[in-house]
């Protein structure tokens, strides 16, 4: 167990220098992705690829993102500890666990259901107190809880990101979401200038999975017997 987790460290020193001679420059960045211990978030049949720069499947057609695209659309979101944020697609919950440590408050919604009941328990596991998590239909946003700081999507929207998510952000708001165009996907970052307008700025090439509408049904990768580490 000390060997493994020495070696997990040694990895996770070696993915932060990775983040930096790729242009994360961002001090609370770092901090925070080297206080996540991004191990508890992956099947245990990938342990040893934990801290590699690669996104990983986590069941249900789902994956954990690569750690410099999470790097990079956090920093995009320009986090201050005041900012209450909404995350469309919990996922593993790696990403809303980075974020916790950067801003006031996360609100985190995921359409399949076993995903998010697991990255419930890795919260609670590490403390994260400040990260409010349901299962639902992410396309709608979460209007009770709106007007929102900063919005970010692990999913890509399919032309433009859904009205919802726009009415939901404050003025000055900033989301952070990838749009598929053709062939191609575009992380994009938006500004809410006014009440209806915007400005857009094309950050990077990615690759995620679709944004879907409605909860994931019982029947969809039913058959996942993705094992984690005991916590």
């Amino acid at each position: 167990m000390l060997q493994t987790l020495k070696a997990q460290d040694t990895r996770k020193i070696r993915l932060i220098m990775h983040l930096r001679s790729q242009g994360v420059a961002d001090t609370a960045v770092l901090a925070a992705m080297e206080r996540v211990p991004r191990e508890v978030f992956v099947p245990l049949a990938m342990q040893d690829q934990a801290y590699e720069d690669i996104a990983l499947p986590i069941g249900r057609g789902q994956t954990i993102s690569q750690p410099l695209v999470v790097a990079k659309m956090t920093m995009a979101l320009e986090l201050t500890y005041n900012d209450k944020i909404l995350e469309i697609g919990t996922g593993s919950g790696y990403q809303a666990s980075i974020l916790a440590h950067l801003c006031r408050r996360v609100y985190s919604i995921e359409r399949h259901k076993p995903l998010l009941i697991h990255a419930e328990k890795v919260f609670d596991h590490l403390k994260l107190r400040n990260i409010t998590a349901i299962a639902g239909d992410g396309m709608k946003g979460w209007a009770n809880q709106a007007p929102f700081d900063k919005i970010i999507c692990t999913a890509a929207a399919f032309d433009k990101p859904p009205q919802e998510l726009f009415d939901q952000m404050r003025i000055g708001g900033i989301m952070i979401v990838p749009v598929t165009d053709g062939d191609k996907q575009i992380l994009k970052r938006y500004k809410k200038e006014g009440d209806d307008t915007f400005s857009v700025k094309d950050l990077m090439p990615v690759r995620f999975v679709p944004l879907l509408p409605n909860l994931a049904p019982a029947s969809e990768n039913a058959d996942d017997d993705v094992l984690y580490p005991e916590i």
